[in-house]
Order: C-alpha cells, then sequence, then structure tokens
C-alpha cells in the first residue's frame, strides 16, 4: 500500500483516475484534496478487498483489473452480484449511510490494482464538494437498479436470454472474465455456458 502523492507512477494514476466514472468531472483543486488520503493497492487473483458483514469499509476505484461483488448464505453459496472493471468504482457507501454492516463481499476476479480510501473520510469530502456528492450517489443509485435488473433477469430469462443481456451491457467484459465466473453471475452451470458457446449461440449475439 502506497499514497498517491508518493507513488512512483503517481501522474500515471493520476491520469487514469481522471477517466474514473465518479472522478472524471472533478476539478483539480477539489483533487488536491483528496490525493492525500488516496491509497495505491494491489491484489492477486481470489484476494478479498471486503468481507460480507463488515463495518470497516472504503471506497475503491479501479484502476486495472476486474473486481466482483459477491454474497453468500450460511451454507457457503454464493451469488455474483455485478462485475466492475477499469474507470468504475466499487463501494459499501449505502450500507455506511445506514450504518449497517456490508451486505455483499468484494473479491479480486484478476490481478487487480486501485485507489482506496477509508469511508468516513470518502464522505467527509463528499459533504464539502455537493456536485461531487450528487454525481457519486446517482451511480450508487444506478449500480443497485442495475443489480436489481440483474436479479430479476436470473428469474424472467432463459439462459440464452441471460448471455444475450450480460453481452449487451457489458461486451468488454466476455473475454476478460473466467467462464466459470460468468457462469455463476448468470446462475448457470459452465457446462451450460460452454454449450452455449459451442453452438455459436453467443458469437451471433456479439456479432449483432
Amino acid at each position: 500500500m502506497t499514497l498517491l502523492i508518493s507513488h512512483p507512477h503517481r501522474e500515471q494514476i493520476r491520469a487514469m483516475l481522471a477517466r474514473n466514472i465518479v472522478l472524471r468531472t472533478i476539478k483539480p483543486r477539489a483533487f488536491v484534496d483528496i490525493e492525500k488520503h488516496l491509497s495505491i493497492v494491489d491484489y492477486k487473483k481470489g484476494d478479498l478487498l471486503l468481507g460480507q458483514g463488515e463495518h470497516d469499509m472504503n471506497q475503491y476505484f479501479i484502476l486495472e483489473g476486474i473486481l466482483k461483488r459477491v454474497v453468500s448464505n450460511q451454507e457457503g453459496k454464493e451469488m455474483i452480484l455485478r462485475f466492475s472493471a477499469e474507470d468504475d468504482i466499487e463501494t459499501s457507501y449505502a450500507a455506511w449511510r445506514l450504518r449497517t454492516p456490508t451486505p455483499y463481499a468484494i473479491r479480486a476476479v484478476t490481478k487487480v490494482r486501485v485507489a482506496m480510501l477509508p469511508m468516513e473520510l470518502w464522505v467527509d469530502f463528499l459533504e464539502h464538494h455537493p456536485t461531487i456528492k450528487g454525481d457519486f450517489e446517482y451511480e450508487v443509485m444506478h449500480l443497485m437498479s442495475e443489480v436489481m435488473a440483474h436479479s430479476i433477469t436470473l428469474h424472467l430469462l432463459d439462459a440464452q436470454g441471460r448471455v444475450q443481456r450480460f453481452l449487451r451491457k457489458h461486451p468488454e467484459l466476455y473475454e476478460r472474465v473466467p467462464m466459470k465466473e460468468l457462469a455463476s453471475h448468470l446462475n448457470l452451470s459452465a457446462e451450460t455456458l460452454s454449450r452455449l458457446k459451442q453452438k455459436g449461440k453467443i458469437q451471433a449475439i456479439l456479432a449483432r
């Protein structure tokens, strides 16, 4: 873990953060206020960034790699709620505001680099920058809406329909997310997903 202000690749990372979905409209002076709190952290595939049920939360800005938001029941069965990659965020902001433990875990699907800061510092920053707060809270609501829409999709669409929706929403992730992880996200067996691929169903969707 290295603070951004002392990181050897500081300028390159600052350029990456300037493309982030939340930070891309931030003014230079406001960025100076936040960058002194940002830590740059590298994670290996499978590493846990945030455990389900935790109260100690952080705000994450993804620089490289793919994360997944996942929930588990008491028997250990998992459901992947969403994937996030470069220029995106991961957050437990809603849980922080509600003063509840986070309802999901965040794990690295691939090797990942993030810029992160404690949630209390991020919330304090937002309170002093209402425009950014509005943009961020809109994005949080959008993410929650997407997770809900995905959950509904699992009940309403057949296997091919689920794959079709994912490819329409996230074509850039199809080749990057391992088949087993993607199958879990779509509540399919890896065999079913592989069979759709072998029959040319996925290629037909990508070609549209």
